[in-house]
């Protein structure tokens, strides 16, 4: 009797998650000067590209605006409907990052049909709605491509209160750093895609959405935060200070790691894209930790939590904005 190995989606792509994103330094390069065209009458465009928040945002009337995002990207992990769970969580940060609620998504995915079966393709979907269920975001249809790599992912529609706004420009000096999951999916996400070996602790942090962190961080007045995805940890706090005019101080020492994460660090399992994010954001630093410490706080996360200018209640503090310094991230 013969039987089929199981497919390791990971090795059907040549990155995986959110560290396949274009490093942060040329996407700013490409995208520099590009504008949108007028918002039409009775609308006003609140968030658009100018500082690179999580997602664009639109006024459509009092005390109400239109949260517009999406997100995909190649797997992850080698199980298809984990693949599907994560990407859509993924997708959906971005709406709880800007304080919104989402209210309908579609799917988008490119599949190599000639290379991969059908039935993988479904279970992703399955994922991804199960997901979607969880955040009571219906999902209506969506598109898909006959592609050489295989990417999934939504583009979600919310709701905000565009006066209850959570933005990357708000942070002002004074206020306390919080984050919302620990850090180090990137590299046991590096080490499965070597390994094959599994990390639940993984799976459990990147398939966590980020609603209760959203709506606990509007409650508590907080007016600055984004989500920490590809570009790590220093590369979104970094857009932060710019945005706002200020800088941080990082205490290295408080910021939470999953389990596993130093030993991979250690045996060398480091993205291309966490040693991009680092280069992007070390004119920057000033930093009296090691280079081990600074590849952890550049480490290319998949579905992270919120990145809160401000505390949330049951997140670690983490480090503070101060004023001036040309948006300098002191790690200590």
């Amino acid at each position: 009797m013969t039987t089929t190995a199981p497919v390791r989606l990971t090795q059907t792509a040549h990155g995986g998650g959110c560290a396949c994103k274009i490093p942060p330094g040329e996407l700013e390069e490409i995208v520099s000067g590009l504008v949108g065209v007028d918002s039409p009458e009775g609308s006003e465009m609140v968030v658009g590209l100018d500082d690179g928040d999580d997602a664009a945002v639109v006024r459509i009337g009092p005390g109400q605006a239109v949260v517009v995002t999406t997100d995909f990207f190649t797997p992850v992990v080698d199980d298809a409907y984990d693949w599907g769970r994560i990407a859509a969580a993924n997708a959906l940060s971005d709406v709880y990052a800007m304080g919104g609620r989402p209210i309908v998504a579609v799917n988008l995915v490119g599949w190599p049909r000639e290379v991969l079966p059908a039935e993988l393709l479904r279970e992703v979907l399955r994922g991804g709605l199960d997901i979607a269920r969880e955040a009571r975001c219906p999902v209506g249809g969506g598109h898909s491509i006959d592609d050489p790599e295989p990417k999934y992912g939504l583009a979600v529609t919310g709701l905000v209160d565009p006066d209850r706004l959570l933005r990357n420009d708000r942070a002002r000096a004074g206020l306390p750093i919080s984050l919302t999951k620990p850090l180090g999916v990137g590299v046991l996400n590096n080490r499965h895609k070597a390994t094959g070996e599994l990390f639940p602790q993984a799976i459990a942090s990147m398939t966590t959405l980020n609603a209760d962190a959203g709506r606990a961080a509007v409650e508590a007045g907080v007016e600055a935060a984004t989500d920490v995805t590809g570009f790590g940890l220093l590369g979104h706090l970094h857009k932060m200070m710019r945005a706002s005019g200020v800088s941080a101080v990082l205490d290295a020492a408080a910021v939470p790691y999953l389990e596993g994460a130093r030993e991979a660090l250690r045996d060398g399992y480091v993205s291309g894209g966490t040693r991009r994010n680092l280069d992007w954001v070390r004119p920057h630093l000033e930093a009296s930790v090691d280079q081990d410490e600074l590849l952890l706080l550049a480490d290319a996360q998949t579905s992270g939590g919120l990145l809160v200018v401000g505390e949330v209640p049951g997140a670690p503090v983490i480090g503070e904005v101060v004023a001036g310094g040309q948006h300098t991230i002191r790690v200590r």
